[in-house]
């Protein structure tokens, strides 16, 4: 076989995924565009895949890509006359349990303010969508008219065809052996039929996709796992075109097609496949049946509908499907290597997100950057360990239950963890902490009072959509924080060094705040992208003339540092460095925090000598230190940057202080309580490449005027200019609930005079406040509307279906005037 020596673009991978982006490149316009394929299209896990199409997902972006896959396979027969086998013949989800409901109940308001049509149903409506079905400890449903199934193998091929049209070159029966990389960024693959250059490769390979990505040094976390599901013989009296239904609490979905059933399971245990590696000859194969492992969700099946207890077993199937460790697939630019991108990890979510996924990874690498927030599945949010085979073999036998588990605020994976600590672990552990994790950082939530451990009560998590058993606790924590002084440790803030001479020249074109500051101080800034979007949120500081400091949340640091690299201009003498590992944070804050730590710290704290945005060196205990006067709670104090070797005896010299002046351990439910009241953002929710800065309300940490660097001006300059000049189009808001009693997460529908128009991209509970508190945009209705009209409205939030009224504002309701910070 010859193949080409050369293509812009090669696509490793004939599943869904790959033939999608292919499609997608073609449409474009891009040409010389080839997809190899080691075997033939859809061998590995698409050709099993149970081909269940839905629009709802967790998030809005996730929704707009999943809408874009129906619409298009909807679309796709027509245009290349390959027959999809898409219908939209709906889908129930039903709940058996009053917190499964509630989280229906959530999930319906969502959608209503993504653009979905969904209802919730009662249990006759049920029956009435699903004869047969047995109503058994049936709490309700909701119904979604325009969920579907298809065909996973003809919409595959359908893609293939469309590409095929536009011009993408499909090779079956290539295998690539290595990838190709000089200077930072890829330059091909070789083939066992020889080499091909290319400008950009992108690894769709599926489970084989670990291994693909090892190749290049890129790390691309996902484990295979045995997935089951049965399809009946022929039964007599089935109503045809039933929905696809779900039963989450029986871990169970069920798909009719031709007569015939389909059952299949997501079971809480799961059993990882492939540690040693996928079979060189893997190709259209299922692994060994396991009927005991399958066999409690069959009978629970035959209860919930009886039909099956007479129907024959055509094909029992056990198939492998790779999952992440945290339910999200990956996406996105690899941060190891330049135009090296990634596809991969669906976890069994692959058919209904392809068409989407697709899409977004042709533009992004059309334009160079996302084309929507999806930090949601960005590969940067991965963590190199994660790439580990025990870690992840671990954790996937948890990730496939997770899919129909509650989903609960605050839910904690359970397995593979302690993984990443803070030095001060121990410590923390022995006070109470109870730890969620975040990037593989074990941190502390909330803290379990000493009283209640003495009676034997472990500090764990008991979930509920109510309020759950730590919410006192972190109650008291936040009030501490409010009113007296608390403790947080934030070790596991993202570092980054930017060193070298030309350190100021690059970050005054990288930040939109102007970073030409003196020593020792502390500059609130955004990167920003070319239309003024917000690509990141971080704290920098100048150390010296020729190092920065710049702080960022712990699960952005390979994200941040990523963008910054990517825009050091080449032959600068300037360098970014991870260096979060190298210190411990304790951050004090509190109206105590002065009178708490001065007898600690020779240095002065008072206002005159220790302004608040800036840093100074101290001396602590026995240690040294440096002390950064900036707030995320909107209080007085200080984080103390402890060189790691030293901080558990800087931790220790500050507990000793607490028994002459109380202090309160506080966790990250406290935190962010804390900084919702305060209206702060949080990158990810709040604020994200899809946000204006202007829009956001963060205008003041913008100077786009500030004086040109040696290598250009600032990166979005022109875009904030012009969104100056046009008006805004939107404004984030805060809202308080008149009503104390309801919780607020995310993703809660807005309605302004009884018409949604928004959702909550944020919520916690102000406890100083009085209510549960969310941010949330909210559209101008016509051109040139005023912050005051916008005001002036009547606002709601949709609470698991109640309409909530709710007080909006602008500024923060917690110390507009920032008096508490400087004080």
């Amino acid at each position: 076989m010859t193949i080409p020596s050369h293509a812009r673009a090669v696509i490793i991978g004939g599943g869904v995924i790959g033939c999608s982006i292919a499609y997608h490149l073609g449409k474009l316009g891009w040409k010389d565009v080839i997809l190899l394929e080691r075997k033939q299209l859809t061998c590995g896990t698409t050709w099993h895949a149970a081909g269940l199409i839905a629009q709802l997902r967790a998030t809005q972006n996730m929704t707009r890509l999943a809408k874009y896959s129906q619409e298009l396979y909807f679309d796709l027969e027509q245009e290349t006359g390959v027959a999809t086998g898409f219908k939209r013949n709906g889908s129930i989800t039903v709940a058996l349990t009053d917190e499964r409901m509630e989280e229906l109940r959530r999930s319906a308001a969502m959608a209503r303010a993504f653009g979905v049509e969904v209802d919730e149903i009662l249990p006759d409506d049920i029956t009435k969508r699903y004869p047969g079905l047995s109503l058994d400890n049936v709490v309700g449903g909701v119904w979604l008219p325009k969920d579907g199934q298809a065909d996973p193998v003809n919409i595959t091929q359908a893609l293939a065809k469309g590409a095929r049209n536009f011009g993408v070159k499909i090779i079956q029966g290539v295998k690539v052996t290595a990838i190709n990389q000089a200077d930072g960024r890829v330059s091909g693959v070789m083939t066992n039929e020889g080499p091909i250059s290319a400008d950009y490769v992108v690894n769709a390979g599926g489970m084989w996709a670990r291994e693909i990505g090892a190749m290049a040094g890129v790390a691309v976390p996902l484990h295979a796992c045995e997935h089951f599901y049965i399809v009946t013989e022929a039964i007599e009296g089935l109503t045809p075109n039933l929905p696809v239904l779900r039963v989450p609490d029986e871990c169970a979905y069920y798909k009719e097609d031709a007569g015939k059933m389909l059952l299949g399971a997501f079971e809480p245990n799961s059993k990882p496949w492939g540690m040693d590696g996928i079979p060189e000859d893997f190709e259209f194969d299922s692994l060994p049946e396991d009927f005991d492992h399958f066999e409690p969700i069959l009978e629970r099946a035959v209860e919930r509908l009886p039909a099956l207890a007479t129907a024959g077993i055509q094909t029992f199937f056990n198939g492998p499907e790779s999952f992440t460790p945290d339910d999200r697939y990956i996406l996105g630019e690899a941060p190891e290597l330049k135009n090296f991108f990634v596809a991969a990890g669906f976890n069994s979510v692959g058919i209904q997100s392809a068409g989407g996924a697709g899409m977004a990874l042709a533009e992004w690498m059309d334009t160079g950057n996302a084309p929507m927030d999806l930090w949601d599945v960005d590969i940067r949010r991965m963590m190199p360990f994660q790439a580990n085979r025990t870690y992840l073999k671990t954790r996937v036998s948890e990730t496939l239950g997770l899919l129909y588990a509650d989903h609960f605020p605050y839910r904690q994976v359970e397995s593979a963890r302690d993984v990443r600590q803070s030095p001060l672990h121990d410590r923390l552990k022995t006070a109470g902490a109870c730890f969620g994790e975040t990037s593989g950082w074990e941190r502390a939530n909330w803290f379990l009072p000493q009283s209640e451990i003495a009676k034997g009560i472990a500090p764990a998590y008991e979930y509920s959509w109510k309020r759950q058993n730590w919410f006192d606790y972190s109650a008291t924590e936040h009030r501490a924080v409010r009113k007296k002084v608390g403790m947080f440790d934030m070790s596991s803030f993202g570092k980054i060094k930017m060193v070298g001479k030309d350190a100021e020249a690059v970050l005054q074109i990288i930040a939109a705040n102007d970073v030409a500051v003196a020593p020792g101080k502390i500059v609130y800034t955004q990167f920003l992208n070319e239309a003024g979007h917000i690509e990141a949120d971080v704290t920098i500081t100048r150390l010296s003339s020729d190092e920065f400091l710049i702080v960022t949340p712990a699960a952005t640091i390979r994200r941040d540092l990523h963008w910054i690299n990517g825009h050091i201009p080449d032959g600068a003498h300037a360098i970014a460095i991870d260096v979060t590992a190298s210190e411990s944070v304790l951050v004090v804050m509190g109206p105590e925090a002065r009178d708490f730590l001065q007898p600690l710290i020779p240095q002065s704290l008072a206002n005159e000598d220790f302004a608040f945005g800036t840093m100074q060196d101290i001396e602590i205990g026995y240690g040294v230190a440096r002390a950064h006067r900036v707030t995320y709670v909107g209080e007085l104090g200080w984080e103390l940057y402890i060189s790691a070797d030293m901080s558990n005896h800087v931790f220790d010299a500050i507990t000793a202080r607490a028994k002459e002046h109380p202090l309160q351990l506080c966790g990250l439910h406290a935190l962010d309580s804390c900084r919702i009241e305060k209206a702060f953002r949080h990158f990810g929710h709040d604020i994200s490449n899809e946000d204006h800065v202007l829009e956001a309300g963060l205008g003041f940490a913008v100077k786009e005027t500030k004086p040109t660097s040696k290598f250009g001006n600032m990166i979005g300059s022109d875009g904030v200019k012009a969104k100056r000049n046009e008006g805004l189009d939107r404004r984030l808001m805060q809202f308080r609930l008149k009503d104390p009693e309801p919780l607020l997460y995310h993703n809660e529908a807005i309605l302004r005079d009884g018409e949604v128009i928004g959702f909550l991209t944020s919520g916690n509970y102000g406890h100083h406040l009085g209510g549960a508190i969310g941010l949330g945009y909210v559209a101008c209705s016509d051109a040139g509307e005023t912050a005051e009209t916008q005001l002036q409205s009547h606002y709601q939030i949709d609470v698991a279906g109640q309409k909530v009224d709710a007080d909006v504002s602008f500024k923060p309701m917690y110390d507009p005037k920032s008096e508490q910070v400087r004080m």
